[in-house]
């Protein structure tokens, strides 16, 4: 199992690795959230979003984006310590760190397959009608 800190990537690193799996018929899919207190609703939320594909992106919002979302005193955690812990999770892949207000963007420019948020995952086509 590869180590936490080096499925943290930047957005033009994943943009080279997810083009690559593509190229061999692995199906990408995207879930994002704080994740600003780690909980079993998240790795049961992972989890069922790995079950979607072969490789598994998370976006992990900024420390300023929690922020805006949150409120005062947020985030308790910062970003790169997030971060850490959601690739910690064995059905992670890779983690890409967004501080765009919101994924829409992101989702866009990495193209999955599949974009898992909560308990709904959508083929990426239908996320963007």
């Amino acid at each position: 199992m590869r180590r936490a800190g080096s499925k943290i990537v930047s957005r033009e690193t994943l943009r080279g690795l997810l083009s690559e799996a593509k190229r061999f018929g692995r199906r990408v899919v995207f879930a994002n959230g704080c994740f600003d207190t780690l909980h079993v609703g998240h790795v049961r939320y992972l989890t069922g979003a790995k079950r979607e594909g072969d490789v598994l992106v998370v976006g992990v919002n900024a420390d300023a984006s929690v922020h805006r979302l949150k409120g005062p005193g947020r985030p308790i955690l910062g970003q790169q310590a997030r971060a850490e812990l959601v690739a910690a999770l064995r059905d992670v892949d890779y983690v890409v760190i967004f501080s765009e207000p919101t994924v829409e963007t992101l989702l866009e420019e990495l193209r999955p397959d599949v974009h898992a948020k909560g308990t709904a995952s959508l083929p990426i086509a239908s996320a963007f009608m």
